[in-house]
């Protein structure tokens, strides 16, 4: 597993247009140690590896969502007029990612 430390913080959080004091970069720093010790301990449990993953606690029953519905729907002019950078009818932003 790769190793995180503060430099590699500190390029992820450059790259994600972060500002972080060195206070923080130390605490950010030790959460991941111990987030990747806490993982190789549970890779290193007898058959855990033929286990599925859990993803959500409990069972569900109901649904509460209701459907979408659109309503009070404005035009792609009025929806882009206050955009600063428009191309082909889309919000051109800064990358983020690599």
């Amino acid at each position: 597993m790769k190793e995180v430390n503060i430099d590699v913080l500190k390029n992820v959080a450059n790259s994600l247009m972060f500002d972080m004091s060195e206070d923080e970069y130390r605490l950010l720093e030790g959460e991941f140690n111990t987030i990747i010790k806490q993982m190789e301990l549970i890779h290193n449990i007898k058959g855990v590896n033929e286990i599925s993953p859990m993803t959500f606690p409990y069972e569900v029953t109901t649904s509460t969502l209701r459907e979408d519905e659109p309503s009070d729907v404005i035009s792609t002019e009025d929806a882009l007029k206050n955009a600063k950078d428009v191309i082909e009818n889309q919000i051109r932003i800064p990358r983020v990612l690599k």
